[in-house]
């Protein structure tokens, strides 16, 4: 019982909850990130460029490739030709750089959120009462007749 009781309030601490949560929602936004750029931002490149320019076409293969193999990443990576995909690469690497800014965005958005919010200051501490009775001595010797 020790042991459980000892994992469950482990588990049900803040920060444990808290990047249980982020590791599900960042598994949900990679996703948008992936539709994103390979949805959106690779087809208008590719039309930029002139034509259907997929760079997962963009690659290399190692070895020697038997008549029937299609040249397509897949189609090599199942007839176990190794493959120098620089183009799934490429797709990846925007990824990255796409995610990594959204999410310096979202830190800097919430940076600006907690300093527009100052923290109220806080009420000094009451006096102790040796402080209170000090006080009052004090009073009084600069209230006496000189």
């Amino acid at each position: 019982m020790g042991m459980m009781s000892e994992f469950k309030d482990f588990a049900m601490k803040g920060n444990v909850m808290d990047l249980a949560v982020g590791v599900i929602i960042g598994g949900a936004f990679g996703k948008i990130v992936d539709s994103m750029v390979g949805d959106v931002i690779m087809p208008i490149i590719s039309a930029i460029l002139g034509g259907k320019l997929d760079f997962s076409s963009f690659l290399i293969p190692l070895g020697t490739v038997p008549e029937g193999v299609a040249m397509t990443l897949d189609g090599l990576r199942k007839a176990g030709i190794p493959v120098f995909a620089y183009g799934n690469f490429i797709t990846i690497l925007i990824n990255f750089i796409l995610l990594a800014f959204i999410i310096f965005m979202m830190v800097k958005m919430m940076n600006r959120w907690k300093r527009e919010e100052p923290a109220a200051p806080e009420a000094p501490p009451a006096p102790t009462p040796s402080e209170t009775l000090l006080a009052e001595i004090r009073d009084e010797l600069r209230n006496r007749p000189a």
